[in-house]
């Protein structure tokens, strides 16, 4: 593995620029809204344009050592000075980015050796020529948690990365001390008779089947790649403007600069978007379960549950603080 820093070309800054400028603006349709509003992504674009710092972003997860492996996998890799730390790995959300757990991973740091991963085919992570599945990130991060000398550690994710974290726990067991994930877990009878190809935009149902059809306007318009996240996030938060602006464009900016709106999509065109397995050897937590804790102790040695709330599906970046005290509070009980 490498040494990695950001440091987007000037060039590809000035184009992302020019693009927004000249952007071509739809008519509003009459009626009810069927979709991102105009207005709104016009604002957007506009403190893209005249508010929003790139290059305070790079600074800021610059701020922590990163790394890239032979195979193009991008990594923070940020070591605590406490003697006891636990080395932990945690995984991100789609549609995200490892920019996800900026606001926790100093936090962090004070009682664990983190290790946030850039997924395969997101941001500064190469997609590869091989189909991946969950599994074999679970198995890639495995070794690359060996690769890093850690023989015994943690796991946490959200959203895919609560797909990976159980998955990773059921290949390593001998390595993975705990399991904590922000939800998902018995959720499942809830879940099942959801009409997928229906329920919301239907952006699942299209993922799944249509991805490169897509992934011309994420490639070709930042406008186009903007939309599209900002409908997914007010889709999974009810509609709310949970995250602040400047979170909103700073994944669409990681997303438009490395072309990557596409290739994130594979959870669903691999057929692995759904919830996390259950698994019972290695312990459980979870940070924001809901009312399914019995159902998912059926299947998982479940020995911490929170009922904790936020404001977005992205808990990292609308409730750091909240995260961190349960993160701490689980591996407490398993250490």
């Amino acid at each position: 593995m490498e040494n990695f820093r950001i440091d987007v070309p000037q060039a590809d800054l000035d184009d992302l620029r020019a693009r927004l400028a000249q952007t071509r603006w739809p008519a509003t349709l009459p009626g009810a809204e069927r979709g991102v509003p105009v207005a709104d992504l016009r604002a957007l674009v506009d403190h893209w344009l005249d508010g929003f710092d790139w290059r305070a972003v790079e600074a800021r997860l610059n701020a922590f050592p990163q790394f890239r492996t032979s195979d193009g996998i991008h990594f923070v890799h940020a070591r605590s000075e406490n003697p006891d730390a636990i080395p932990l790995i945690i995984t991100h959300s789609w549609p995200n980015s490892v920019f996800e757990y900026v606001e926790v991973i100093e936090q962090l740091t004070r009682d664990f050796h983190v290790v946030a991963p850039s997924l395969p085919g997101f941001g500064f992570s190469a997609l590869g020529d091989e189909p991946w599945t969950i599994k074999r990130v679970a198995v890639r991060w495995a070794e690359l948690m060996e690769e890093l000398g850690y023989e015994r550690y943690g796991a946490h994710g959200n959203d895919a990365g609560a797909m990976v974290t159980p998955e990773l726990a059921a290949h390593a067991p001998d390595r993975v001390i705990g399991s904590h994930i922000t939800g998902g877990l018995g959720m499942e009878e809830m879940l099942a008779n959801v009409d997928w190809a229906s329920a919301g935009s239907g952006y699942g149902a299209y993922l799944g089947r249509r991805p490169q059809t897509l992934s011309y306007g994420f490639t070709d318009s930042p406008v186009m790649q903007l939309a599209y996240l900002v409908e997914r996030y007010r889709e999974f938060d009810r509609g709310a403007d949970a995250l602040t602006p400047d979170q909103v464009l700073t994944n669409a900016s990681l997303y438009w600069l490395t072309g990557t709106g596409g290739t994130s999509s594979w959870t669903y065109y691999e057929g692995q978007a759904g919830m996390p397995i259950s698994q019972d050897v290695v312990p459980t937590g979870v940070s924001h379960g809901g009312p399914f804790r019995e159902q998912a102790e059926k299947n998982n040695d479940i020995v911490h549950w929170g009922d904790r709330e936020s404001p977005s599906h992205m808990v990292a970046m609308a409730a750091p603080d909240s995260l961190v005290e349960d993160i701490r509070e689980f591996f407490t009980l398993v250490k």
